[in-house]
């Protein structure tokens, strides 16, 4: 695949360092550690929170404070995340996803780190993904600490709610639909099917919400084994993603960045790139002479 460099980024203030060739340097080097963002899962129809294919959002993203002390707040949660489900469990790995997998397998990344929640990395082949903000596909009891799977409770809301047709306005990153107002109260949430009460969460980390410190610690653990440290697909705008960037900056380790849109990491990559990583990554493999599909 030819990869050509966008005439303008979507923000004019994205400084464009290096080409796709110099990326392809780096992670022939072997021992780089990708982080990955909402960027890399656009091209599979995923919009993602601030880039230029970002919804519209009329609701602000759910918290974890709202979620755990609002009933009526995690219920009108539940109701668009029931229907929103759906574009999240259909939606396919892209290029994008498939390269990171090729390189993988190629033995040049030693790790992988993902902050988005709908599982495309695993599905395109890669390995030992750290979920960094969770999976939508698993859901946690805040009561008995069960972990029904996704799909269980799937099943139980559409036995509750067989006319609950509502359609989507948008559908957002975390899965959470947009819907009219007068839909959501028509929706009945089911109870755990462990201990027949709840509350359910789905297995992410809400805005406000700590990511578990064993897994941050694993995550630190992996950026000191690492050769360089490559951004693909994220802004950097929330500090649980910037962390790992301080800490390889901190090791001297070369810091990449692959995102549409300027990021809080743009004053110390040694390569930035602009585009959609479905045309960038494939573009670095063919450059390394490397297949971009399993």
């Amino acid at each position: 695949m030819r990869y050509t460099a966008p005439q303008e980024a979507w923000e004019a203030d994205v400084p464009v360092r290096g080409d796709v060739p110099e990326l392809a340097t780096l992670l022939a080097e072997g021992g780089a550690l990708l982080l990955t963002g909402a960027g890399i899962s656009t091209d599979s129809g995923i919009p993602d929170y601030r880039g230029p294919t970002s919804a519209a959002r009329r609701h602000a993203p759910m918290t974890y404070e709202a979620f755990v002390g609002d009933p009526v707040a995690r219920h009108r949660y539940w109701a668009r995340s029931h229907v929103g489900w759906a574009q999240m469990a259909g939606a396919r790995p892209n290029d994008g996803h498939r390269a990171v997998a090729a390189l993988q397998r190629a033995g040049l990344v030693n790790g992988v780190i993902t902050q988005n929640v709908d599982g495309l990395h695993q599905a395109a082949g890669a390995r030992d993904v750290v979920e960094l903000h969770g999976a939508l596909d698993r859901v946690v009891c805040l009561g008995c600490r069960a972990t029904p799977a996704r799909t269980e409770i799937q099943r139980r809301l559409e036995a509750l709610n067989p006319g609950f047709d509502a359609r989507a306005v948008a559908i957002n990153p975390d899965g959470d639909a947009e819907l009219p107002d007068a839909e959501l109260d028509r929706f009945t949430m089911t109870a755990c099917p462990g201990c027949g009460d709840g509350p359910l969460k789905p297995d992410v980390v809400f805005f406000g919400e700590s990511v578990p410190r064993p897994r941050v610690d694993l995550c630190f653990s992996m950026v000191e084994r690492a050769r360089s440290l490559v951004v693909l697909g994220s802004s950097l705008t929330v500090m649980s993603g910037l962390r790992f960037v301080h800490a390889a900056t901190r090791r001297g380790l070369p810091v990449a960045v692959v995102t549409s849109g300027p990021s809080r990491a743009d004053g110390v990559a040694a390569v930035r790139l602009t585009g959609a990583l479905g045309e960038v990554l494939p573009a670095a493999l063919d450059t390394l002479r490397l297949p971009d599909r399993a």
